[in-house]
């Protein structure tokens, strides 16, 4: 077997998938910086309507089902049910074949309909039939992307993680080429309208999808036998109506939560448009405030949302494995690992990039006030999502689906019945309206994770003692990165005119900020603890070329 095909623990799945994706997310940070600077903010405004459709579109299409088969095939195969783990991934790409073709008709015959949805009557800036192209360039990537997802939910539930994150990174290179060249080809070559260059840009999620489902497919080819792709000749007892009935019942859950997750989005989307509106802002502060929240912010907070992302491809298989076996202590263990993951890495990420937002936003989008203040304060709802995020994937790996959907839709219930209040309030008393909308969502997701935690505490015994000590021991290298990073603003320069000014200063201050706080929990012990030495020593070694290591 390659080393890509190599199977994973859970601490080195999490770290191959969270660093294949943390790659992904920076090469999607990168991007935005000269596809900013050709487009603007007339051209970004419409790239965010209508690649927003296209992830709502596209969650709904893969929702679930690539999940559920890692689910699926981590199961059967602790049982040894060779025959029927592979009938189970046949049966999941018949599905997910019947779900893309439907999202993408949709997509193109309602085109019209949700952009007018979108916009309503907000006039001045982008039009109905500009949105309305650039939905259906987008719908084309529905007919790949559903299948490539359901091929890597495949290998994931084997503990393969290398190559499905190899092909991220594939996918993500080659669609941020389509993006840039094409968009480069058509404004400054051929001197198209704008709405044709952002019809192109949204079409690379179709060519990065192709180049990364060819990938795949050759490398499966080449390990069927180890992948149990190969004719079985023992045939499992397990027929393909039970198999069918399994996948959706594991499915279901996913596909509830993420379509009641798309709607939230997309409401909060409209109702910051209206709301701003009502509240009688110009129509070029409306839309960027409301692209910066729904788009722009979160193009940022990629880097800390890969780690959660990252880690729930691993956790699920694992977690699944151990309840399988009814190992409760492991499924403990796991769990608490993953919440220490996300503590120890997003907390400090967030607060740093929070402290140091002006000098970030402005290497992505030149320098403005309101879309940094928004980030600061956006990048911290991040660290609730993650935790929100991993909480319920472990929901899902124990079958707790009605936990799921009870602190899911009150979560996201309550960010859509606080959503227009906050706003009217934070406007009310003097304050930028639109923060009300990111207070929000950082309340709903804090109810959702907690209403999580108690559940499983109650009904699985599933204790956080440890988690909540090591949650103490952090504040003191927190508080000392904090310390160090104000100080450096202090008395460090900055131009925020020059993006290379700024880069130069967010190395130099996140560099020490981030030694002193690296420095701090390895001396606390709280490294090795989460990581485990041999993981640490690893990392170490690797980074000196093997000249140091920990005893």
């Amino acid at each position: 077997m390659s080393d890509f095909m190599k199977k994973s623990s859970f601490i080195e799945g999490t770290i191959i998938a969270t660093l294949a994706i943390v790659i992904t997310k920076i090469l999607g940070m990168l991007y935005v910086i000269p596809f900013y600077a050709m487009v603007g903010a007339s051209g970004s405004a419409l790239y965010a309507y209508g690649y927003n459709i296209y992830a709502i579109f596209l969650d709904i299409s893969t929702a679930g089902l690539p999940l559920a088969l890692s689910k699926i095939i981590k199961e059967y195969n602790t049982l040894n049910r060779k025959d029927a783990k592979k009938r189970a991934f046949s049966i999941g790409l018949k599905m997910i074949s019947i779900i893309s073709i439907v999202i993408f008709l949709i997509l193109i015959l309602f085109a019209k309909p949700l952009a007018s949805i979108i916009l309503g009557e907000l006039n001045g800036g982008t039009t109905i039939e500009e949105v309305t192209f650039v939905i259906r360039m987008t719908s084309f990537a529905i007919l790949i992307v559903p299948y490539l997802s359901i091929t890597r939910g495949y290998l994931q539930g084997h503990n393969i993680i290398g190559i499905s994150s190899v092909s991220q990174v594939l996918e993500q290179v080659f669609r941020i080429l389509t993006l840039l060249g094409g968009c480069y080809l058509a404004l400054h070559i051929f001197k198209v309208p704008m709405k044709y260059a952002i019809g192109i840009a949204v079409f690379g999620a179709s060519v990065g999808g192709l180049v990364a489902l060819l990938y795949l497919l050759i490398k499966m080819n080449k390990s069927k036998k180890e992948l149990g792709l190969t004719k079985i000749e023992e045939k499992d007892e397990i027929t393909n109506k039970e198999i069918g009935k399994k996948i959706c019942f594991y499915a279901i859950p996913f596909i509830i939560i993420t379509i009641v997750f798309s709607i939230n989005n997309f409401l909060d989307m409209v109702m910051i448009l209206r709301t701003l509106e009502h509240l009688g802002l110009e129509t070029a502060q409306i839309e960027f405030a409301t692209t910066a929240i729904t788009t722009w912010s979160t193009k940022i907070s990629m880097i800390v949302n890969s780690v959660a992302t990252g880690m729930v491809t691993s956790l699920i298989p694992t977690i699944v494995g151990a309840y399988t076996l009814k190992k409760w202590d492991e499924v403990n263990n796991k769990f608490n690992k993953a919440l220490q993951l996300i503590l120890i890495i997003c907390l400090p990420m967030c607060i740093g990039l929070s402290l140091l937002s002006k000098s970030v936003w402005s290497v992505f989008y030149g320098y403005n006030e309101i879309g940094s203040f928004i980030f600061s304060m956006q990048i911290l709802v991040s660290l609730f999502y993650n935790l929100f995020l991993v909480t319920n994937s472990a929901l899902h790996g124990l079958n707790k689906s009605k936990v799921v959907y009870r602190s899911v839709i009150i979560g996201l219930t309550t960010n859509v019945l606080l959503n227009i209040p906050f706003m009217i309030l934070f406007y009310k008393v003097g304050l930028a309206p639109y923060l009300g909308a990111i207070l929000a969502t950082a309340t709903g997701y804090i109810l959702a994770f907690t209403l999580s935690l108690k559940k499983l505490k109650k009904e699985h015994g599933l204790h956080y003692k440890e988690t909540f000590k090591m949650g103490e021991k952090l504040i003191l290298p927190t508080l000392a990165m904090l310390l160090v990073v104000l100080v450096l603003k202090w008395f460090l320069p900055i131009n925020y005119a020059s993006k290379i000014s700024c880069c130069f200063y967010i190395g130099i201050i996140s560099v020490i900020g981030g030694v002193v706080y690296l420095f701090i929990t390895y001396k606390m012990g709280l490294l090795t603890k989460v990581f485990g030495k041999s993981t640490i020593n690893k990392i170490i070694k690797k980074l000196t070329l093997g000249k140091v290591s920990i005893d």
